[in-house]
C-alpha cells in the first residue's frame, strides 16, 4: 500500500479536505498526518513525509526545490486546488516527481460569493449592518439597481461564464473580456479590456494569474473605469496593484471594492485595504463550501487511487517527466 502525507494543518484540514475524503484516502493509502499546526515547506515538508511516496498538499503548502530535493522516496505532489503558481514544476520535473492538480469545483460558491458581493456594493449592506452595530442610526443612501446596471467580466472562465449567466437573469448588461475566450451568448458584449472597465458599473476580475497580469488592474486600468463604479477581484491578489486601488479609493473614483483574495500570506486580503470602511472583504472563503470542498479532495483521493492500481491520475501536469512513477508499478512515460 503506498504510504501518503497529507499537509494540511488542522485549519485547512476542516476547511479544505474533510473526515469524509480522509476515510477515502485511507482506503486507498496508508495516511500520515501533518503532526503539527505549522504549514511545512522546504526541508521540514520532506522530513515530515519522509518514507512516503506521495503528498496531498493544500493551497498554502508550497512544492520547492529543496523540497524535491530533499525527499528522495516522493513520488507525487498532488494539490489539493487548482492553483499550481507555489509548485515549482520544473524542479518536480528534474528530480522525476509527478505534479497533478485539482479540477474547478467552485464555480458556483465563488459565483454566489461574487453575486454577495455585488449587492453589498451596490446598497451598502456591510456599512449598514455595521452602523447599527455600534448602536448608531444609519443615514440611509441611494444605491445601484443591480438590474439597471452593467456587469464587466474580465477573464471568461467557468466561473465568468456562471457569473454571467446569474447577471443576464438579474436583467443586467454584461460585458466580457477575455483574450482567447468567446461568449457564445448573444445577449453578451465581448469588449476589450478597456472598454469593458469603461462602460461597466461594476467590474469582476477573474482573469488567470500569469506574468502578463500581473498588476493587471493597476493605477491606468482604475483611471478608465467609470467614477463611482465598484471593483470586486475574487481571482488572484498579484492581479491587483493595491496602492493603486487604494488611491482609487480615496480619490473618491471608485465607490466601493469587494475581495476574497489578495497579497497577504494564504492570498488572503491585505488587512490596509480590508479595514476600510468602503471595502468588503472576506478571508479567501470562496471556495469554502462542503461540496466545493469536497469536490477538490475526492480528485486527490482518485488520483491515489490511480496510483495504487499503477495507472496515471487524471490531471497529472508532468507526466513526461515523472520518471518516479515507475517505482511504483506506473507505466512510464
Amino acid at each position: 500500500m503506498l504510504r501518503v502525507f497529507l499537509a494540511h494543518t488542522p485549519e485547512m484540514f476542516e476547511g479544505y479536505y474533510g473526515a469524509r475524503a480522509l476515510a477515502a484516502l485511507r482506503q486507498h493509502a496508508e495516511v500520515v498526518r501533518n503532526p503539527g499546526a505549522a504549514v511545512l515547506a522546504g526541508a521540514a515538508l520532506a522530513e515530515a513525509a519522509r518514507g512516503c511516496e506521495a503528498i496531498v498538499a493544500d493551497r498554502a503548502t508550497p512544492g520547492t526545490a529543496e523540497t524535491f530535493a530533499a525527499a528522495p522516496d516522493l513520488v507525487a505532489f498532488l494539490r489539493v486546488a487548482v492553483d499550481i503558481s507555489t509548485i515549482d514544476v520544473a524542479a518536480a520535473s528534474a528530480a522525476g516527481v509527478l505534479v497533478t492538480r485539482a479540477t474547478p469545483g467552485f464555480v458556483d460558491s465563488v459565483t454566489e460569493l461574487a453575486l454577495g458581493f455585488m449587492v453589498d456594493l451596490a446598497r451598502g449592506v456591510s456599512g449598514h449592518v455595521q452602523a447599527y452595530r455600534r448602536g448608531e442610526e444609519p443615514q440611509g443612501r441611494m444605491g445601484l439597481q443591480l438590474g439597471a446596471a452593467t456587469l464587466g467580466i474580465v477573464g471568461y472562465g467557468r466561473i465568468g461564464r456562471r457569473l454571467a449567466e446569474v447577471a443576464l437573469a438579474l436583467g443586467m448588461r454584461v460585458l466580457v473580456s477575455d483574450p482567447v475566450a468567446r461568449a457564445e451568448d448573444p445577449r453578451i458584449v465581448q469588449a476589450g479590456f478597456e472598454d469593458v472597465l469603461a462602460a461597466s458599473d461594476i467590474v469582476v476580475c477573474l482573469a488567470i494569474s500569469d506574468a502578463g497580469t500581473r498588476d493587471l488592474f493597476g493605477a491606468s486600468a482604475f483611471a478608465r473605469m467609470k467614477r463611482g463604479a465598484r471593483f470586486i477581484n475574487l481571482s488572484r491578489g498579484e492581479l491587483v496593484d493595491e496602492a493603486a486601488l487604494a488611491a482609487a479609493l480615496d480619490s473618491g473614483h471608485l465607490a466601493g471594492a469587494a475581495m476574497d483574495v489578495g497579497r497577504a500570506p494564504d492570498q488572503r486580503p491585505s488587512p490596509f485595504l480590508a479595514q476600510r470602511a468602503d471595502v468588503v472583504a472576506t478571508p479567501h472563503v470562496g471556495g469554502m463550501t462542503p461540496e466545493a470542498m469536497e469536490h477538490q479532495a475526492m480528485d486527490t483521493v482518485r488520483q491515489v487511487a490511480a496510483l495504487a492500481r499503477g495507472e496515471m491520475p487524471e490531471n497529472a501536469v508532468n507526466a513526461a517527466a515523472a520518471h518516479r512513477l515507475a517505482r511504483i508499478g506506473v507505466r512510464w512515460p
